[in-house]
C-alpha cells in the first residue's frame, strides 16, 4: 500500500506536520541506523559500568560537622569508615592461649588486608592498646597484652589484670569476656589513589570468617563497608526482580494488545533507553551504587508508560485502515508534545534533586535525568518509527477499533468508562473532592510524625533477620552499646589540650552527656583523671573527681592514650558510645553539645561537632531534613511551571498538580505506617513519583483539553480521552504496580520498602488521574474558557 494514500483517507501529504516530524519521518532509514550505532557504541560503554559504593558520597561534604571532622580527620584515626570484628569463643573465655593465638592470626590478616588503615587498627594485640594504673611505682602502664606474654597461667593471670585496668570493657572487650574487637579503620582510597572496591572489600571478609569460624571461633562483622557488600551481593535478587517486573509487563501489554511484535517493540525500545543510560553513566565516569540500582528500572517503567501510549494510537488508526507509515506520524502529532513535557518535567524533577549536598544522591539524580532523557529518543522518535514500519498486527488492529466502536455506538459508553464518566457530574466530582480533601488532611496529619534517618537498630537497608542485622544485635548485646560511637571535638591552641579549666569543661559536657536517654557511655581525658585520682587514692569514691591541679593533669595527660588527644595536644576527643543511631538520639545528643558549645566556648577550647559514625550520620539527618521540603518545593514548582508552558492555564495546571501532591502526602503518611524515616536512601522516591505520576496527567489532560477547545463538553472530552489515552494510563498503572509489588520478597529490606512505595505510588497517580482529575475539572476547566486563541494548538485528533 501507498503510505501517502489509504483507504479511509485522503492522500497524505509527506510534507504536512511539523518540521521535527518532517526530518524524522522523511528520513527514517538515517535516524534507525543512528540509533543503532548509538546502542551499540553504549552497550559497549555499559559493560563496563562498575558496582560500587563511597563512604565519601554518602555523607554531606559541606555540611560543618563534616567539616569539622574531615579538617581533624587524621587526628582522628578509626573514627570515620569502619568495621568492627567481634571474634567469640563459644566454648569459653578470651583468656584461652588457642583463642588469643587465633585473633592474633585475625588481627594480622587484616592488618595486611587491602583497604584498611593500618595505622588507627586496634585490638587486643595492637601496640596502641594500652592500660593505665597505679602501682607500688606510681602511674604505670603498657601494652595490655604483656610483652612477655608466652600463653602461661602467669601471663594469662596478667593479662586479666591489664584487661581490667585498661578500660577497653564494654568496647574492645565483651562484657562477659567471651568476644573481643577488632576495630579496623578503613582508607578511602589505596597508595595508587584507586577508591576502595566495597564489593571485594566485603568478599575478603567473608573468606576471613569461613576461614577461622572452622577453627572454633566466631565473627561478627558490621560496619559501612560491609553494609554495602552486602547490598552490593543481592544486586542478583535485584536483578532477578527487575527481570520479573519486565516479564509481568510485557505480558500485559500483550494482554491488552494480542500483538506479539508490537508488545516486543514497546519492551525494547524501554529497554534501549535502559541500555544508553548505563552507557552514558559509565562514558561519564558514574558508578551504580546500592542506592541508584533501582533507577534503571524506573526508566524502563516511564518508557512502558509513553511506549504503550504511543503504541495504541497507532493500533487505533491501523484499525480504521490507515497505513502503518501515516498512523505513526498521527500518533507522533498527537502526543509528542505530551510525552516530551512529561518527560521533561520528570528530568527536571529528578535533576533537583542536585540541591542536595550528598554526592550518592547528585548522582542518582545525574543517573535518572540522563535516564529520562534518552527516553524522548527512544520511545517517542525511535518507537513511533519502528511501528511504522512493522505496524501492528492486523487482527489486534481492528480489535481494538471493534472495542473502541462499540464504546461509541449508539452514544453508549462501556460501564467502566461509565463509572469514570460520573466524575464529570457535580455530585460525583463533589464527592471526589470532598474526599480526596478528607484523605488530604488525615494524610497530613499522619505524615508529620515522619521522622529524619532511622527508626530501628541495625541496618533498615537489610533485614531484621538477616546476617548483618543479627551481627549488629550481637554487638549491642554483648558490649552493652551498639557500634555507633558519636565523638566530640575540643579543639585547643598547640600544647593547650591538659589545661584543667578545659579539662574540667570537658568534663561538665561528660557528665551532662551520661545523664541523657540512649547514651550508654563515654570516654575521654577528663574521664581519665577521674579514674587515676581514684586509683591514687586507695579506690576510695570520695577521690572520684577531677582535681583543678594543672600539675597532677599533666601527669596524667603524658601517660593518657593517643586516642583521647593529639600529637601536638591541640584537640580532644571525647567518645559518646549510643544504644543506638535512632534519629532521637543523634537529635538529643546534638541539642545538648551545641547548646554548651553557646556557653563554654573560648579562646582557650572550641567544642566541635562531629566524627564518629553516629556524628557523621547525624550531619547527613540534618542536611536531609532541610533538603526534604526544599526539595518537594522545587520539584512541584517544575512540574507546575512545565505544565503551565504546556496547557496556558493556571486553572489546567491546578487539575494536573492536585492529584500528585495528593500521592504524595499519602506516600509520607504510609512511611510514617511502615515504620521508614526520610534518609539518603528514601529521599528521592517521593520526588520519583511525582515524575512518573505526571505521565499519566499530562496524557488524559491534554486530551481533555483538546475537547474542551474543540467545543465538546467536559463528559465527552474525558470520554475520549478514557477512549484514547486512559485505557493505557489504567494498564500501565495497574501492570508497573503488580510488577513491583513483587520486590516485597526480596531479602534486601531497602528494595521491598521501594517495592512497596513505588507500587503505592503508581496507583494512587494512575486513580488521580482517572478520577479526581475529572472532578477538579468540573470545578476548574470551562469549554468557553479555553477557546483555541486562548491556548496554545494542541495536536487535536481531528487535526491529524
Amino acid at each position: 500500500m501507498n503510505p501517502a494514500s489509504t483507504a479511509s483517507h485522503a492522500p497524505f501529504d509527506p510534507a504536512s506536520g511539523g518540521r521535527i516530524e518532517r526530518i524524522l519521518f522523511n528520513h527514517r532509514g538515517v535516524v534507525l541506523v543512528l540509533c543503532a550505532l548509538v546502542t551499540l557504541v553504549l552497550g559497549w560503554q555499559a559493560t563496563k559500568l562498575q558496582l560500587n559504593a563511597s563512604f565519601e558520597k554518602a555523607i554531606p561534604g559541606s555540611h560543618p560537622y563534616i567539616v569539622n571532622f574531615l579538617a581533624h580527620q587524621r587526628q582522628l584515626h578509626g573514627l570515620g569508615n569502619a568495621v568492627r570484628i567481634a571474634v567469640e569463643n563459644p566454648d569459653g573465655d578470651l583468656y584461652d592461649p588457642a583463642y588469643l593465638e587465633t585473633l592474633r592470626q585475625i588481627n594480622d590478616e587484616l592488618f595486611l588486608m587491602p583497604g584498611v588503615d593500618r595505622v588507627g587498627l586496634k585490638s587486643l594485640w595492637a601496640p596502641s592498646t594500652r592500660w593505665t594504673g597505679v602501682t607500688e611505682e606510681g602511674l604505670e602502664g603498657g601494652p595490655v597484652i604483656p610483652d612477655n606474654y608466652n600463653g602461661s597461667p602467669a601471663s594469662l593471670s596478667e593479662l586479666r589484670a591489664n584487661v581490667a585496668r585498661s578500660g577497653e570493657i564494654g568496647q574492645l572487650v565483651a562484657l562477659d569476656g567471651r568476644s573481643t574487637v577488632v576495630y579496623v579503620p578503613l582508607a578511602e582510597r589505596d597508595a595508587e589513589g584507586r577508591p576502595l572496591d566495597y564489593g571485594q572489600f566485603s568478599a575478603r571478609l567473608e573468606g576471613l570468617r569461613a576461614k577461622y569460624e572452622e577453627r572454633g571461633v566466631r565473627l561478627h562483622i558490621t560496619g559501612f563497608a560491609k553494609l554495602v557488600g552486602d547490598l552490593i551481593d543481592g544486586i542478583r535478587t535485584v536483578l532477578v526482580f527487575f527481570a520479573l517486573a519486565v516479564a509481568i509487563t510485557a505480558a500485559a501489554v500483550f494482554w491488552y494488545t494480542r500483538c506479539v511484535r508490537s508488545t516486543l517493540l514497546v519492551v525494547a525500545a524501554s529497554l534501549i533507553a535502559v541500555v544508553w543510560q548505563l552507557g552514558l553513566m559509565s562514558t561519564l565516569g558514574y558508578a551504580l551504587d546500592p542506592y541508584s540500582m533501582l533507577v534503571p528500572f524506573l526508566v524502563f517503567a516511564i518508557g512502558m508508560s509513553h511506549g504503550a501510549q504511543k503504541m495504541n494510537g497507532i493500533m487505533q488508526d491501523i484499525g480504521r485502515g490507515v497505513h502503518q507509515w501515516v498512523a505513526a506520524r498521527f500518533t507522533f502529532r498527537r502526543l509528542f508534545l505530551a510525552g516530551l513535557t512529561a518527560l521533561v518535567a520528570d528530568a527536571v524533577g529528578f535533576a533537583v534533586l542536585m540541591v542536595i549536598d550528598i554526592r550518592v544522591i547528585r548522582e542518582l539524580a545525574v543517573a535518572a535525568s540522563l535516564g529520562v532523557a534518552v527516553l524522548i529518543f527512544t520511545n517517542l522518535i525511535l518507537l513511533p518509527i519502528l511501528l511504522s514500519y512493522t505496524g501492528v498486527n492486523r487482527r489486534a488492529a481492528e480489535r481494538s477499533l471493534r472495542a473502541e466502536m462499540q464504546a461509541r455506538q449508539g452514544g453508549g459508553k462501556l460501564w467502566l468508562w461509565a463509572v469514570l464518566d460520573r466524575f464529570t457530574t457535580h455530585r460525583w466530582a463533589l464527592a471526589a473532592v470532598a474526599a480526596a480533601a478528607g484523605l488530604g488532611m488525615l494524610g497530613y496529619a499522619v505524615s508529620t510524625r515522619l521522622s529524619i534517618g532511622d527508626l530501628d537498630p541495625g541496618a533498615p537497608e537489610l533485614r531484621a533477620d538477616s546476617r548483618y542485622n543479627r551481627d549488629a544485635a550481637f554487638m549491642n548485646a554483648a558490649y552493652g552499646a551498639s557500634s555507633d560511637v558519636f565523638a566530640v571535638m575540643v579543639s585547643t591552641p598547640e600544647g593547650g589540650c591538659s589545661k584543667i579549666d578545659t579539662v574540667l569543661r570537658l568534663d561538665r559536657l561528660e557528665w551532662q552527656l551520661r545523664q541523657l536517654p540512649g547514651v550508654e557511655s563515654t570516654n575521654s581525658l577528663a574521664l581519665l583523671n577521674r579514674r587515676m585520682l581514684i586509683g591514687l587514692n586507695e579506690g576510695h569514691p570520695k577521690w572520684y573527681e577531677v582535681i583543678p591541679n594543672q600539675d597532677m593533669a599533666n601527669t596524667i595527660t603524658a601517660g593518657a592514650p593517643r586516642g583521647l588527644y593529639d600529637d601536638s595536644c591541640s584537640l580532644l576527643t571525647m567518645y559518646v558510645y549510643l544504644r543506638d543511631h535512632k534519629a532521637q538520639t543523634l537529635a538529643r545528643v546534638v541539642d545538648h553539645v551545641e547548646a554548651f558549645a553557646k556557653e563554654n566556648d573560648s579562646n582557650d577550647a572550641h567544642f566541635l561537632l562531629a566524627a564518629g559514625t553516629a556524628g557523621i550520620e547525624a550531619a547527613t539527618n540534618i542536611v536531609v531534613h532541610r533538603a526534604w521540603r526544599q526539595m518537594l518545593f522545587l520539584v512541584y514548582g517544575a512540574v507546575i511551571v512545565l505544565c503551565f508552558i504546556t496547557f496556558r492555564s493556571w486553572r489546567a495546571v491546578l487539575v494536573a498538580v492536585l492529584p500528585l501532591t495528593l500521592t504524595s502526602v499519602l506516600a509520607e503518611a504510609l512511611m510514617v505506617a511502615l515504620g521508614m524515616g526520610v534518609k539518603v536512601a528514601t529521599l528521592p522516591v517521593i520526588a520519583l513519583g511525582v515524575g512518573i505520576g505526571v505521565d499519566y496527567a499530562l496524557y488524559i489532560l491534554s486530551v481533555t483539553l483538546t475537547g474542551l477547545r474543540a467545543g465538546r463538553s467536559l463528559s465527552d472530552a474525558y470520554h475520549e480521552a478514557l477512549l484514547f489515552t486512559g485505557k493505557v494510563v489504567m494498564l500501565t498503572g495497574v501492570t508497573l504496580a503488580v510488577g513491583v509489588i513483587t520486590w516485597v520478597a526480596s531479602p534486601i529490606k531497602f528494595q521491598a520498602d521501594m517495592g512497596l512505595l513505588l507500587a503505592f505510588m503508581f496507583l494512587w497517580n494512575m486513580l488521580g488521574a482517572l478520577v479526581l482529575l475529572p472532578a477538579l475539572a468540573h470545578f476548574l476547566l470551562r469549554p468557553a474558557r479555553l477557546a483555541e486563541p486562548h491556548g496554545i494548538q494542541q495536536p487535536a485528533r481531528a487535526r491529524a
